[in-house]
């Protein structure tokens, strides 16, 4: 885990957006391609503002970025709430991307059904393997959620499938998530965390006892790297221990 503190939201966001274009870049250079799994909320919003604009957006070949999502709420992508609407608005109608290389959660359908398409549209992608995605943007609710693992839910025991309909008894909803072993499998996992009303949770995540079911976002222990986790300063009041990286 590598924790790295910035003045405010914005700087993070900058960071994360800088990030993006340098692991894009390398992916491409290596592979040809570069897959993203992206987040909803207000800071990866801004990050994704700051990549449809120059000079982030003129130094990717968005022709061989492959998008995908974390996560989903149960709504049409119409919908205000959509995760994937508010990519599209902010960052996705203004790169040239290849549609065919979006691939949305659908959220207006049986949520076991999405689920399922899910998971059978990434065992297209990944043959033959668990899904290693270049990159996962998370973010981390004030109850120590990521994704849609939400504390006490079903989602955190499951370890076969890679897309799971989480149902969150608080929400009166379900979400559709990816599930932490297929999470846990990616190159690089940044999370982006802002906000003074962050604190206290972010140091019982990073500092507290290991209590994944209570803090799902203490579940993110990835196999072949660290989670790199951009926070900024108000929300890094609580911690004990900073490592600027």
């Amino acid at each position: 885990m590598k924790i790295q503190v910035f003045k405010d939201a914005e700087a993070v966001s900058q960071a994360a957006a800088g990030r993006f274009v340098q692991l894009a870049k390398q992916a491409i250079a290596s592979q040809d391609y570069f897959t993203v799994a992206l987040s909803g909320g207000s800071t990866p919003k801004r990050v994704h503002e700051l990549l449809a604009q120059a000079p982030y957006r003129d130094e990717i070949d968005w022709k061989k970025v492959h998008v995908f999502w974390g996560d989903e709420r149960c709504v049409p992508l119409s919908d205000p709430q959509s995760n994937a609407k508010m990519a599209f608005d902010t960052l996705l109608n203004h790169v040239p991307i290849p549609r065919e290389q979006i691939h949305v959660m659908v959220g207006d359908i049986d949520p076991a059904e999405s689920a399922a398409q899910y998971e059978a549209l990434l065992k297209k992608q990944f043959p033959d393997r668990v899904p290693v995605f270049d990159l996962i943007f998370l973010g981390m609710g004030d109850d120590g959620h990521t994704a849609s693992l939400f504390p006490g839910t079903q989602a955190l025991q499951e370890r076969v499938h890679w897309v799971k309909e989480n149902w969150v008894e608080k929400l009166n909803t379900y979400r559709i998530t990816l599930t932490a072993p297929v999470i846990n499998q990616a190159d690089a996992i940044l999370f982006l965390v802002a906000g003074a009303g962050k604190a206290q949770v972010l140091h019982q995540v990073l500092e507290g006892p290991h209590q994944p079911e209570l803090l799902p976002s203490q579940m993110i222990r990835p196999a072949n790297s660290e989670a790199v986790w951009l926070i900024d300063e108000a929300a890094a009041t609580q911690l004990k221990a900073i490592r600027n990286e």
